[in-house]
This record gives structure tokens, C-alpha cells and sequence, in this order.
């Protein structure tokens, strides 16, 4: 099995000998040993299939490294997060997945509204099974853990991924912008309930539907 650990906070090595990792497609920045790349096309299941999925809003070109030794990935300098599975299923959206182990599967699922809200199709991308994903965050995300007793609520160019028995529900109240006058309208945000954790990044993406 791979075996992740990060180099500072923007730099992923994956230690391989003879395994197989699924990156997005450029990120290598450096390689130490033998290994060979793929670019992955076509449609099909799991994270192959996020490249032609265009009308989910999610794709995301990838590709497959195998070898002997060490490769390194980055993104524009982003932070990076590792998040173990065992067993369960973490969802993320597609421009914050940087890699995964071969072992996991990969796929999309229906979110309703809270992918409109983000201008990124109504799917997320999700992670599932028994070994590590490489998350990235602009700037160093934060996780939070939501209980029935703390349930709680992101704005949606903040959010990254979660895992757990979470529920989530799109709200809408007045914004801080709008409060100091600097908005022109409504923002919506997404409330999560039950178990679980929600990481979530210093930084806001640009959203269709974050200010109305």
C-alpha cells in the first residue's frame, strides 16, 4: 500500500514499491526511483470517471503513477491534508482532491442544492474504503466536529470535504457583507447535523449562488 506523508504543508511524497496512486493530472513536481505515469480517460466508475463527468460539475483529469520509490505532488502551492479512511466515506469536492490510494474508491454523489449554491453542479466527488486521500485547502483548513449537540454551519466557498453521519441543508440569512454594506443581498449557507467532521479552509471560492 502507498504510504503518504507530507513534506512542510504543500508538498505530498508518496512512498511506492510497485503500487499504483491516482493524482491529479500534473501535479507531480518531482520523482525519486522508477515509476511510470498515465493519463487517465474515459468514463466508467470511480475516480476514472470523474473525467468525462462535465455535467456534474466535478471533472477533473487524472492521473495513475506506479513504481518503485518516492513522487511528489503540489498544487500552486496550496496546503495539503491527509485524511485516513477506514472504511468510510469522505466527500470532497473535486478541485480539492489532489490524490488517492489505489485502494480507495472513487465516485460522485447527488447533494441537491448545496452544489448549485456553489457553482459546481449538484455532485460531489466521494472517497471510500480503507486507506489515505490527500486533501488540499488554500491556506491551513480547520476540522470541526459537529454532534447532535453541536450541529454546525459553513459558508459554502469555505467548505472542502467531511466524513461521518452528517446531514446537510442549505439556509440562507443575511450576510456579513450585506450587514456591513458591502453585499447586495442574501448568503447561503450550509447547515450540518449528526455526526461527523467538516474541514474547511481560511479562503472562499468565487460562488454563482454564495450572494444573491
Amino acid at each position: 500500500m502507498p504510504r503518504f506523508r507530507l513534506q512542510g504543508t504543500r508538498v505530498l511524497a508518496v512512498d511506492l514499491t510497485g503500487d499504483t496512486v491516482k493524482a491529479k493530472n500534473g501535479a507531480m513536481v518531482a520523482y525519486e526511483g522508477e515509476m511510470t505515469f498515465k493519463k487517465m480517460t474515459g468514463g466508467g466508475e470511480g475516480l476514472r470517471g470523474l473525467v468525462t463527468r462535465r455535467i456534474t460539475g466535478e471533472s477533473m483529469a487524472v492521473m495513475e503513477v506506479k513504481g518503485h520509490g518516492t513522487c511528489y505532488f503540489a498544487d500552486r502551492a496550496t496546503e495539503i491534508n491527509l485524511v485516513r479512511l477506514n472504511g468510510e466515506k469522505l466527500y470532497v469536492e473535486a478541485s480539492n482532491l489532489l490524490a488517492t490510494d489505489s485502494a480507495l474508491r472513487t465516485g460522485t454523489t447527488f447533494t441537491g442544492l448545496r452544489g448549485a449554491s456553489q457553482g459546481n453542479g449538484l455532485f460531489t466527488t466521494t472517497v471510500e474504503g480503507t486507506g489515505q486521500a490527500a486533501v488540499m485547502s488554500d491556506g491551513p483548513a480547520i476540522v470541526l466536529r459537529v454532534s447532535a449537540a453541536t450541529p454546525l454551519t459553513v459558508d459554502p466557498g469555505a467548505y472542502i470535504a467531511h466524513t461521518g453521519n452528517l446531514r446537510q441543508q442549505l439556509q440562507h440569512s443575511v450576510g456579513w457583507r450585506t450587514v456591513i454594506g458591502e453585499g447586495s443581498g442574501e448568503s447561503f449557507q450550509i447547515r450540518f447535523e449528526g455526526e461527523g467532521l467538516v474541514y474547511v479552509q481560511p479562503s472562499e471560492r468565487t460562488t454563482i449562488g454564495g450572494q444573491l
